[in-house]
């Protein structure tokens, strides 16, 4: 949810996995991505939310040597963090799909129409069951896109700003950004989460429209926009984010 900042920083968003820097684990190999930023003082290590690299967190003037060293260090812990990754079988019926912060049965009826129809308690959908994956994340991310657009123009109608251009995102690394040309990104598998949590990353986009860091005035208009607990709200993404990179890989 940060801004993107500084050159430094677009480099290892725009970093190819498969030229990172790597290590050994547990009968595979694990690309390390190095982020280097001026206010660490001291290294972190986090697992991506999908399970596919690690994530070392550094100052500046670190090495790629500690980086790796530190990673290597704690190859246990990463080991029991992959091995902690939601297991999820693909969508199917019969299966279960989160929407909106609601875990709705798949109802599927292969003589029925596709198109996608929702009661309280389920997701109704016809077809061949072979496209019923592709069909759910397509709906999906139209869904993501309609409400996210609803979002953005309540943020920046409250702060004042133009609505501008939306991005969806399947980013693995960043739930939402903002460029300094204004556009916002937002990652669609928010459409997943409880509305406040999605609304929680609008509001916090649109907040850096006007406060391009997270400087006191930022967090002021934060907490001026968005209108539930944002503590709240970025608490249930650390705990339970990596569960919506599961289902669709």
């Amino acid at each position: 949810m940060e801004p993107i900042a500084s050159p430094a920083m677009l480099d290892w968003l725009r970093r190819d996995p498969r030229e990172a820097p790597q290590i050994e684990l547990a009968g595979r190999t694990l690309p390390v991505v190095i982020r280097r930023l001026a206010h660490a003082r001291r290294l972190t290590l986090r697992l991506s939310p999908d399970g596919s690299e690690a994530r070392v967190t550094m100052p500046r003037w670190g090495r790629t040597a500690e980086a790796l060293a530190f990673a290597r260090a704690r190859a246990d812990w990463l080991e029991r963090q992959i091995a902690d990754l939601p297991q999820v079988p693909p969508p199917a019926g019969g299966g279960q799909l989160a929407y909106r912060g609601r875990v709705l049965a798949i109802e599927h009826a292969p003589g029925g129409s596709r198109r996608v129809r929702l009661t309280d308690t389920s997701i109704v959908l016809g077809g061949p069951a072979e496209t019923l994956g592709p069909r759910l994340r397509r709906w999906l991310t139209t869904e993501a896109r309609r409400l996210l657009a609803d979002d953005l123009a309540h943020y920046c109608a409250l702060a004042g700003l133009p609505v501008p251009k939306l991005a969806l995102s399947n980013a693995q690394r960043r739930w939402g950004s903002c460029s300094a040309k204004g556009a916002v990104r937002i990652n669609w598998r928010l459409v997943m989460a409880p509305d406040a949590v999605r609304r929680s990353v609008v509001a916090h986009e649109v907040a850096h429209l006007v406060h391009f860091d997270h400087s006191a005035r930022f967090h002021g208009l934060l907490g001026d926009l968005y209108e539930h607990d944002i503590a709240e709200a970025n608490r249930w993404l650390k705990r339970e984010g990596r569960g919506l990179y599961a289902l669709f890989g």
